[in-house]
């Protein structure tokens, strides 16, 4: 199917309920549907918008198109959780329903004013000729639980010396109130800019955020910025990076600067770039702080301008678990909530050791579960523990134990994204290979390595029947203990 401009930008008000609704179904009886990350219920699902918590409960939205798995005229869609574990579904909060929106209410983020929970975010308005004007907006939650938009954007159009790429503001307070904006200057690279408002409601042009990449890419989305265990961290998305040995393997990337940000000049002595996730499907994440004050990320499972199995059912796409952030001996580590135990339904053990020839884990089958794998003796030269397995499908995890190298391989994992550059990805570890958390869902992984000191976060699409679970090595042995926790139920909390 042909999806024209004006199929793209067609508007859920514009769609007959029984068209609307007959493509419910079919998504809600469409293959590989997750069990327990948030996804669409129809269309397509991409960035994390809007993260915050506010009045004893969390926000989250995320930015949806529909009608279809492209990307059209965007929508931000609303959930709200008490944990972070389980979420309440609130449909469309907003709606590209102004002039300064018309084409799409694109990324932004949401802070507490005035104890009112403010969402900022970039709409993007089409002219005649179809040129891209970008608008900074804001809109309000009111008493009846609707987010009313203030009448005037708060930034009309790119500042000088940038393009119509101009997007995505993440706002914070200290001693006023700051923003800053992925952009392309007109030399077309890309760039941070910083706002400043005393008021929230006059804003201006401060600088650029002024780190040593300064030809880095073609475009910066999803910026992000926040203090977390004495350091400064900026998030960002660079868009046109080369590859590098086992870095920059995706169409776009993610990742963070480590370092001391000069908030007199806006500049940002830091470390080397790293990406956040070393997986195929990573994107976009957003942060926030929880209730404790722990720094939270959420990232979209997905990329753009990537064809995925599900797109023929016309949904596609999921966010990432919520992850904890810190900073240890320098480096910023993932892990996921301590909360998500809460889903942890019936546990097998098991222990033993892993030769050359194939080993199956028997009877610890499934499509949704989490998967810790304790490594207590190591003396293979690689070894491999294969997921969702059947007699014709397996996702490969691949150790190399010289080369501290760890491989994820989809190659055999089921159907495949198209557009994608090679079926595996890699990443070579600080210290040897202790543990795998690994989260497991109906068509979705997510590993952490070394409690958090890498992630590999990935879609994969395998067939009903892939469920086993095989370990082996090339030489040598490696003692084993797996354990298994079902997560096909929800929490006990959730439960009515």
């Amino acid at each position: 199917m042909e999806w024209t401009r004006e199929m793209r930008y067609r508007k859920l008000t514009e769609v007959p309920e029984a068209e609307y609704q007959e493509l419910l179904e079919q998504t809600k009886h469409a293959p590989w549907r997750q069990h327990y990350h948030i996804q669409p219920p129809t269309g397509l699902l991409n960035d994390p918008n809007g993260f915050v918590y506010y009045n004893g409960e969390y926000h989250l939205f995320y930015q949806w198109f529909p009608l279809g798995a492209v990307h059209g005229v965007k929508y931000w869609y609303h959930l709200t959780s008490q944990d972070l574990v389980t979420f309440t579904s609130h449909g469309v909060a907003l709606a590209p329903d102004t002039a300064f929106d018309s084409h799409g209410v694109f990324s932004g983020s949401a802070i507490v004013v005035d104890d009112e929970l403010n969402l900022v975010y970039t709409g993007n308005h089409r002219t005649a000729d179809w040129e891209r004007i970008p608008y900074q907006l804001t809109a309000v939650l009111n008493a009846d639980g609707d987010f009313i938009k203030r009448e005037r954007p708060i930034i009309t159009g790119p500042h000088k010396g940038y393009t119509e790429h101009f997007r995505d503001p993440k706002v914070w307070y200290e001693d006023g109130y700051y923003a800053v904006i992925g952009a392309q200057r007109s030399n077309e690279t890309g760039t941070i800019v910083v706002y400043r408002s005393n008021d929230f409601k006059d804003w201006a042009f401060v600088s650029e955020l002024k780190t040593d990449y300064t030809d880095f890419g073609y475009m910066w989305e999803c910026p992000d910025y926040f203090e977390l265990d004495g350091h400064d961290v900026v998030l960002f998305c660079p868009q046109g990076i080369d590859k590098y040995e086992d870095q920059f393997w995706n169409i776009y990337q993610s990742g963070y600067l480590i370092g001391k940000l000069d908030k007199e000049n806006f500049i940002m002595t830091h470390g080397v770039f790293t990406e956040l996730d070393n997986g195929f499907d990573f994107y976009a994440p957003q942060t926030t702080c929880d209730k404790d004050g722990r720094r939270i990320l959420i990232g979209w499972m997905g990329l753009p301008d990537t064809d995925y199995p599900t797109d023929k059912d016309n949904w596609a796409h999921c966010l990432t678990l919520p992850r904890e952030l810190t900073i240890e001996q320098g480096r910023l580590k993932q892990r996921p909530l301590k909360s998500l135990e809460r889903r942890r339904g019936t546990v097998e053990t098991a222990e033993g050791y892993a030769m050359k020839h194939n080993i199956k884990l028997h009877p610890y089958e499934g499509h949704c579960y989490e998967l810790i794998v304790d490594i207590l003796d190591n003396e293979s030269t690689e070894f491999y523990i294969e997921l969702r397995v059947s007699k014709r499908e397996a996702t490969r995890l691949i150790y190399n134990t010289l080369e501290r190298r760890f491989t994820l391989d989809r190659t055999d994992s089921g159907a495949l994204s198209r557009d994608v550059d090679g079926t595996t990805r890699s990443v070579v570890l600080d210290s040897d290979l202790k543990q795998l958390q690994i989260f497991v869902d109906e068509s979705s992984i997510e590993i952490f390595l070394n409690d958090g000191e890498r992630v590999m976060t990935s879609r994969i699409f395998p067939s009903d029947d892939a469920t086993g679970i095989r370990t082996s090595t090339e030489s040598g042995q490696v003692y084993f203990k797996f354990t298994k926790y079902d997560l096909s139920n929800p929490p006990e909390s959730s439960r009515r």
